[in-house]
């Protein structure tokens, strides 16, 4: 239901919301995600350009993230790289329906809503500080030590 862009830059902005004073270069932040870095080079712009994120050039330049998580909605990052396109009028162009949805497509913008809604009540911090063994971003649990993992695990 989400684009791969915004698994992406979900996955960048809360890796950078767990080092929040420390520049980032693209090649770390791939390197840590695992994502490919021609296409999270593209995604961190797009942050860049909606006031997520900072960039800096030059020796100790990079990205960070520009405001702290505690002001950071999960709809607000969704947004600014692929937005949740609600359904304001029949998506068949059907003049009969016009703005009065059907009911297939009313409950289809129904979970849009409760999409944006749930997003929008979620801050970057809440995400990091939910006690889970499953710390983003990590492939083991415990500590503060993320590493790219070695291998992929089968389990």
């Amino acid at each position: 239901m989400l684009s791969q862009t915004v698994e992406y830059a979900l996955r960048a902005v809360t890796y950078l919301a767990t080092v929040p004073t420390q520049s980032r270069t693209v090649d770390q932040i791939a390197d840590a995600t695992l994502v490919p870095v021609a296409y999270l080079a593209k995604v961190m712009q797009q942050l860049v350009r909606e006031q997520i994120l900072l960039s800096r050039r030059g020796i100790g330049g990079g990205f960070q993230i520009a405001r702290s998580p505690e002001q950071l909605s999960i709809l607000e990052i969704v947004q600014a790289v692929d937005p949740i396109r609600r359904i304001e009028s029949c998506p068949l162009g059907l003049a009969a329906h016009g703005k009065h949805l059907c009911p297939l497509h009313r409950r289809m913008d129904n979970a849009l809503a409760g999409m944006e809604q749930a997003f929008a009540a979620s801050t970057l911090a809440e995400i990091l500080a939910e006690p889970t063994p499953s710390i983003p971003l990590c492939d083991f649990p415990g500590g503060n030590a993320c590493a790219k993992p070695q291998e992929k695990r089968e389990d």
